[in-house]
């Protein structure tokens, strides 16, 4: 791609992003939300391949139409309150469609299945952009409308979202798919919370975000698509696959590292609530994810593969490392020691 055109792009989605987070108006929200939509589309298809072309109509068409629905909610919510502030969403017809709305953006099931598909047919760096910038300001917008919102339905989504991530995600190969699977999961653990304390769901996803930084960024320094070239992408950095299995277990939520603490929070979190129900079903969905980030935890570890392996082993190569990566490994596994700080904060 033209460094111009890259240039252009890469500001348009600070721009975009930073206009929503920042506006107390619908119109300047939704604004914002298309410049963002518009300046994702030329990194999703700058490849020119026919599977890059497909995500991008699929991504487009989807976020077209949430768009659409954002904006029709609020003309009906100024229709009938003469609000157009974005706190200010108090007529249930408009909060349901604004619910709606930020799902499809999101990729919350049951309007998960576009993310997927878009995320296989995009480059790792694309991907990456997807999974967390592109999600932040729609997830903005759901937590300054959560206490407008019906607890109801954003708790069925959020329940269905982590049954149909972890369920979806046993059986894939690719780790695009895994990955986009392991974002609708967690999505729905930060969803489930927004209501009650959305300071916690806001911890919930920057931990995220940092923790998917570091797998997409450890997946692109070893050029890994599947899990068969996983196998033996340890001859290749064993260090850096090291790095990567202790992330993947720190996303899958294990008690020593990063990821266990936004997970024990929310727990607790639902328990003062009175939603012990809740956090035992979320408790027992988080099992299935477990499943398949031990799997590419095993895949990614200094050990050789059980089976044979089609692929021949790469050779040991010796790569300048990368503080970037260096410094958010490290935050993906040791942040647990900050949690009693963090309970105080919140």
């Amino acid at each position: 791609m033209n460094p111009h055109a890259k240039l252009i792009t890469t500001l348009s989605l600070l721009t975009g992003t930073t206009i929503v987070i920042s506006s107390n108006h619908w119109m300047a929200a939704w604004t914002g939300l298309e410049i963002n939509t518009l300046a994702i589309i030329p990194l999703i298809a700058k490849s020119h391949h026919p599977r890059a072309i497909e995500a991008t109509i699929k991504y487009f068409l989807t976020q077209s139409a949430a768009s659409a629905l954002i904006l029709f909610s609020s003309m009906i919510n100024a229709w009938l309150t003469g609000q157009w502030d974005i706190t200010q969403l108090n007529h249930p017809l408009p909060c349901l469609m604004l619910t709606t709305a930020i799902a499809i953006k999101l990729g919350l099931a049951p309007f998960h299945f576009w993310f997927p598909e878009v995320l296989q047919g995009s480059h790792l760096t694309t991907a990456l952009l997807l999974s967390t910038l592109m999600k932040f300001p729609p997830f903005t917008l759901l937590l300054m409308t959560s206490k407008s919102l019906n607890p109801i339905l954003l708790t069925t989504l959020a329940i269905t979202s982590m049954a149909l991530g972890g369920w979806m995600g046993l059986n894939q190969t690719q780790t695009r798919k895994i990955l986009a699977f392991s974002s609708i999961s967690h999505l729905g653990w930060m969803t489930l919370v927004t209501i009650y304390n959305p300071k916690l769901s806001l911890l919930t996803f920057l931990l995220y975000t940092v923790m998917t930084t570091t797998v997409f960024l450890s997946l692109n320094m070893i050029k890994v698509l599947k899990l068969s070239t996983m196998l033996i992408s340890w001859t290749k950095t064993p260090t850096l696959n090291a790095a990567l299995m202790l992330t993947l277990l720190s996303l899958a939520g294990l008690p020593p590292l990063t990821g266990f603490m936004p997970k024990w929070l929310i727990i607790q979190e639902l328990t003062k609530q009175e939603m012990t129900p809740a956090a035992m079903i979320a408790a027992m969905l988080s099992l299935l994810g477990l499943f398949f980030y031990l799997r590419l935890a095993y895949h990614s570890t200094i050990t050789l593969p059980p089976n044979s392996s089609n692929h021949m082993k790469t050779w040991y190569a010796h790569k300048t490392p990368n503080t970037l990566t260096a410094i958010l490994t490290s935050l993906s596994i040791s942040l647990l020691p900050l949690s009693p700080m963090i309970l105080t904060m919140a």
